[in-house]
C-alpha cells in the first residue's frame, strides 16, 4: 500500500509491466462502473506503450458500450487523442469536440476538449 500511495481499499491499480501506476480506482463500484474504469486502465496501459491504434479501440468500446459511466466521457476524449497520435490529424480532434457537443456536454471532458473544435 505504501509503495503505491494506497490510503483506502478497495483501491486497483492498473500497472504496466514496469510497474508504473496507468489508472487508479478507489473506492467500491457498481459492475458496469467497475468495467468501465478497468478499460479506461487497459486504454491508457495501451496509449502509453505508443499501440494508438489499439488505444482508440479500447476507449471507444467503453464510450460506445458503457455510455452510461462515469469512464464514457473520458474514453470519448481520449480515443480522439489516441487517434490524433496514431494519424497526426488534428481532424480527429475536431471531431472529437464536435462529439462533445452532442453527447457529454457538461462533463469536465468537454470541456478540455472544447479548445479543439
Amino acid at each position: 500500500m505504501q509503495r503505491f500511495g494506497v490510503n483506502w481499499t478497495p483501491t486497483i491499480l492498473t500497472v504496466d509491466s514496469d510497474e508504473k501506476e496507468r489508472h487508479r480506482v478507489e473506492g467500491f463500484l457498481p459492475a458496469d462502473e467497475f468495467l468501465g474504469q478497468l478499460q479506461l486502465g487497459l486504454g491508457h496501459t495501451l496509449f502509453a506503450r505508443q499501440k494508438f491504434a489499439e488505444a482508440e479501440q479500447q476507449f471507444r468500446d467503453v464510450s460506445e458500450n458503457l455510455a452510461g459511466t462515469e469512464a464514457a466521457a473520458e474514453a470519448m476524449y481520449w480515443a480522439g487523442v489516441s487517434r490524433y497520435k496514431a494519424t497526426n490529424d488534428a481532424g480527429a480532434l475536431k471531431a472529437t469536440a464536435q462529439a462533445f457537443r452532442d453527447r457529454y456536454q457538461d462533463s469536465i471532458w468537454a470541456k478540455k476538449a472544447s479548445i479543439w473544435g
